[in-house]
């Protein structure tokens, strides 16, 4: 069967199109989707490369005092200083790692639950998913806020619902020992909706059928989600642990908001983030600031592709 090709046609008097216009269309309608996308590519690339590599060249200075002062190149200075630092930067690593783990784990073992608890259809679900969903409608600041108020020691709710219990007052935020594990708490409060919200989409589009044929097997619940239900689900689980385990390396907003400067007195829950925000504000040590915030660029493109290598085994 033959092809029918429509003819082209030209206007009268229209000169010739040439071999250069000719070629040059062809490309541009075999590449068009990357051309229309070009300038936003271009724009966002801008926005990117430039505050990384200007952080990165002030990394590689003694920039203090004023962002106007002159600095001088000092190159790796600064990296052997950071790495060295066991007062503040290690124990500022290890603040990062532990909130990051603990809140991730939490947050996905709780979202994997509540969304297999959503995922049948059952009286009032639509009330129960707007009950769930309401802490991620306030912002972090008015979330730490307002938990603050909650756990503080003297007036807060969390102590007098205690003492209802006949249990002693708790220090929460105010001691040394409790206060990441209460900031903990308040962020898996706000972020395990939304690890909900991707688990369940990811659940809805899983098909019945070997749900089905597991169950005439005979397999019992635990085993339809252990043999079945997980490993369907295992790329959007990555998915789920890809964006908030990045978001919780960066978190800032709920640790500055309940513990102020330097992450309390004590330092006691100074992350990467608050402790690049201490140099940078309080103390103006642009130098310094730079080479810890670029350290943790670099954990956080490491962690990225681990779990990114991680899924695309996963899709294969």
């Amino acid at each position: 069967m033959s092809a029918v090709t429509t003819p082209v046609t030209r206007s009268p008097g229209s000169p010739p199109a040439s071999p250069e216009t000719s070629a040059w269309s062809r490309w541009a309608n075999e590449h068009r989707k990357w051309l229309f996308a070009a300038p936003a590519m271009a724009f966002v690339a801008v926005l990117i490369i430039f505050p990384v590599a200007w952080t990165g060249y002030l990394s590689l200075t003694d920039a203090e005092g004023s962002v106007r002062a002159e600095s001088e190149f000092i190159g790796f200075q600064n990296y052997l200083d950071v790495l060295g630092d066991t007062d503040r930067f290690w124990p500022a690593v290890w603040r990062t790692a532990a909130f990051t783990g603990v809140v991730l784990f939490f947050e996905v073992v709780l979202g994997m639950a509540i969304a297999l608890l959503l995922w049948r259809p059952f009286k009032g679900e639509k009330w129960v998913r707007v009950a769930i969903l309401l802490p991620l409608v306030a912002t972090p600041v008015a979330v730490g806020m307002m938990w603050r108020l909650i756990f503080d020691p003297n007036i807060g709710m969390a102590n007098q619902v205690l003492g209802w219990f006949g249990i002693g007052p708790q220090p929460w935020l105010a001691g040394q020992g409790s206060a990441l594990p209460t900031t903990m708490f308040i962020d898996i409060w706000q972020w395990t909706p939304m690890v909900v919200l991707i688990l369940l989409a990811g659940l809805t589009s899983l098909s019945d059928e070997p749900q089905e044929a597991a169950l005439i097997d005979g397999a019992s619940t635990w085993q339809r989600f252990r043999h079945v239900t997980l490993p369907l689900l295992m790329p959007t689980v990555i998915v789920a642990i890809l964006l908030r385990g990045i978001d919780a390396l960066k978190t800032f907003d709920i640790l500055y908001a309940t513990k102020g400067r330097g992450g309390g007195s004590f330092h006691e829950v100074e992350t990467l983030n608050v402790y690049a925000y201490g140099l940078s504000f309080d103390y103006n040590e642009y130098g310094v600031s730079s080479t810890v915030l670029i350290i943790f660029f670099l954990i956080i493109i490491g962690v990225m592709w681990a779990l990114t290598y991680r899924k695309k085994g996963l899709d294969r």
